[in-house]
């Protein structure tokens, strides 16, 4: 009887332990529209003012490309500033392809509004406090 009682309450122990654990961020859902094709993936990068637009984000999330609308999730992001960029990668080679007079071969996107040129932090940032978010940006 002593054995039951200890192995219950080992058991409403590591129960308790897991409904106790906090929250340790937020989420940011980005569901991208306009997807043309289902070729690929569509990747997207989570990126702090020290990242953007010098390679790999803070998280970075791949999902295959299917034509219309794909959904990633950015998990457990803490408070801070940051901004999203986002491409549809149609060959599969991990980067974005470019055209020979400099334009992008690829759909791509970020948080911010798209201006002639590369984007800027300055216009693509957003902040992440105590709530999850969510994104709908369109390619």
């Amino acid at each position: 009887m002593k054995k039951l009682g200890f192995i219950l309450g080992l058991v409403l122990t590591s129960v308790m332990t897991g409904y106790a654990q906090e929250k340790k961020g937020v989420n940011i859902t980005v569901t991208i529209e306009n997807v043309l094709s289902s070729e690929g993936q569509v990747i997207g990068s989570l990126h702090s003012a020290d990242t953007f637009m010098k390679g790999a984000g803070i998280q970075n999330q791949s999902v295959d490309a299917s034509t219309g609308e794909v959904t990633l999730t950015f998990t457990d992001v803490e408070p801070g500033t940051f901004a999203l960029m986002l491409m549809h990668d149609a060959n599969g080679n991990q980067r974005m392809d470019f055209e020979p007079t400099g334009m992008p071969k690829e759909s791509y996107a970020t948080t911010g509004e798209l201006t002639y040129g590369p984007p800027s932090f300055e216009s693509s940032k957003f902040e992440v406090v105590d709530t999850d978010l969510e994104f709908r940006i369109r390619f």
